[in-house]
């Protein structure tokens, strides 16, 4: 959930570079290293940042004149800072991998820093409302280094809307875990070429499934639950052989709703339970 130790040297060793470059060029404080900016207070580095983010082509001129002779893969991970997100954003959840950011219907996977996020908060405090830029770096998306909390108390509506976001994101491919690479349209809809079918599988259990009959000397729980099994089976089928087809997919998820509800019928009425 966060960066290495290395990369987040490097990304401090960059930023500091940038800003320290920013405030030389605007004369925003009288400060005359590199080594005395990293070490000054956060309300001095904030002014500068914000001028960095009002003044954004001042990136070109800094790789332009690479005043401290940094790489030229160095040169472009700051060029990709012209990407930054900056705004409030939702801390949803910390998952392993990232701690899930949402700003309206986006939702963003990043990384921490020096610390991981689940060493700033708990889950139990989420979600969390802050104030920050997002960065690319070297294909992940970090923080800028500076968040803001928002002493705010969400309800229980705001919390399952952020849920069903983020699930909704996460189910259709949609959770954004880079700023540089382009993102493919329908990215969703393109199918694994190493994804397994299971069409012969579920053809298999079809036709074992027609041979599932009840009589009227079965217990009454056996028509609706080989009912169930069967149009369960056909949801399956539909659902590998056109997962697009939205609307036929609902129709067989009714149908399973429905022997699903004659099955629990029968329960109810049943006078052994």
């Amino acid at each position: 959930m966060q960066l290495s130790e290395q990369d987040t040297k490097l990304f401090y060793q960059l930023m500091w570079a940038l800003q320290f470059y920013v405030n030389q060029k605007l004369k925003i404080h009288d400060i005359k290293c590199i080594d005395d900016y990293a070490d000054s207070a956060t309300d001095q580095k904030v002014k500068v940042r914000e001028s960095l983010y009002e003044n954004i082509e001042l990136i070109d001129s800094f790789i332009q004149e690479n005043p401290q002779n940094f790489s030229t893969e160095n040169l472009a991970i700051i060029s990709e800072w012209k990407k930054f997100i900056r705004g409030s954003f939702f801390i949803e959840r910390l998952l392993n991998k990232y701690a899930v950011f949402m700003q309206e219907d986006k939702v963003y996977g990043v990384l921490g820093l020096s610390q991981s996020f689940d060493e700033l908060t708990y889950n139990a405090n989420l979600p969390l409302y802050v104030d920050t830029v997002l960065l690319p770096f070297k294909g992940k998306i970090i923080y800028d280094g500076l968040l803001e909390f928002r002493n705010i108390y969400f309800g229980g509506g705001i919390k399952r809307d952020l849920k069903e976001t983020y699930i909704r994101a996460r189910q259709n491919n949609r959770i954004i875990d880079s700023l540089e690479k382009p993102r493919l349209e329908n990215q969703n809809k393109l199918e694994p070429k190493s994804l397994k079918n299971w069409k012969r599988e579920l053809e298999d259990l079809a036709c074992k499934a027609k041979k599932l009959k009840a009589s009227i000397e079965h217990p009454a729980i056996y028509s609706p639950a080989f009912s169930l099994v069967k149009t369960s089976i056909e949801y399956a089928q539909l659902a590998v052989s056109d997962a697009n087809d939205q609307e036929g997919l609902h129709k067989a998820l009714q149908k399973v709703r429905r022997a699903l509800n004659k099955s629990s019928t029968v329960l109810y009425y049943d006078e052994e339970y």
